[in-house]
């Protein structure tokens, strides 16, 4: 591996084991700045005091907070964009590049690309470019890999996610993220289909935080390596406390119980 990419892959892993917590923070393009997100300053802050180990972010919104105070936290920047606004929400495209990001002094970059949507084709194109850039600035490359579009029937199928996970590995990427499949079997096979790390998405806000942290423990169980959560987390009563008990689950091998006592004492 590229001496540079490893030494910044241990900026958003935990080198003791080789896992990670990522808060995504680049949901303002897509929604809006929703609650969580207003400030941001002061949501990086909450994530970073929890001790995440990084953060995905918009290039534009690096000089509103991050590494703001306290502790270090890992910087990914966001290369691809879509809005709710949009006629076509699934339709990623471009909006920034890998050196934009190495001037930003990013740790990583990453993308996201929908399989199965009509500009499918576009968005593997660009995912083929970004891995190449990447590889060619020893920047590690998050894949953000769903399967949304008229043919997908379910995008938690555990072939649809064991496939949308090995576009990931075959395309270049060096971490890739996928919806959780439900249970720890199948998940398993996931990541058995892959190379290279893979982490969970937290998809819709949870109701319950026992729900969530079950599903990271069982994620980790089947031989995922971690997280990349964003609502689940910033919009918590309390994301520090929270992120606090994601890490005795991932880092240190807690039981869900544990880390629930931890968050609420």
């Amino acid at each position: 591996m590229h001496i540079g990419k490893a030494i910044r892959l241990e900026r958003i892993f935990n080198r003791n084991t080789g896992r990670t917590i990522v808060v995504p923070m680049d949901h303002g393009v897509t929604v809006g700045p929703i609650d969580g997100l207003v400030d941001m300053r002061e949501a990086v802050g909450k994530v970073v005091d929890g001790g995440a180990n990084a953060v995905i972010e918009h290039k534009g919104l690096v000089r509103c907070g991050h590494r703001a105070q306290g502790k270090d936290i890992g910087l990914i920047v966001h290369l691809s964009a879509s809005t709710s606004l949009s006629p076509f929400p699934n339709a990623k495209t471009l909006v920034a590049s890998v050196e934009d990001a190495v001037r930003l002094g990013a740790d990583a970059v990453s993308i996201h690309c929908n399989l199965g949507d009509e500009t499918e084709a576009a968005m593997l194109n660009d995912f083929g470019k970004i891995s190449s850039d990447a590889a060619r600035w020893g920047i590690p490359l998050l894949a953000m890999v769903y399967a949304r579009g008229s043919k997908i029937s379910d995008e938690y199928d555990a072939k649809v996610v064991a496939h949308c996970a090995r576009v990931g590995t075959e395309l270049g990427a060096d971490v890739v993220k996928v919806p959780y499949t439900g249970n720890i079997d199948t998940f398993a096979h996931v990541c058995d289909s892959c190379c290279i790390p893979v982490v969970i998405a937290g998809g819709p806000k949870l109701d319950s935080t026992e729900a969530f942290l079950q599903m990271v423990h069982d994620s980790l169980e089947a031989g995922g390596a971690g997280l990349s959560v964003g609502r689940n987390v910033f919009q918590h009563e309390n994301p520090t406390r929270l992120v606090e008990a994601l890490n005795m689950v991932v880092h240190a091998d807690e039981s869900v119980e544990t880390a629930l006592n931890h968050l609420n004492g």
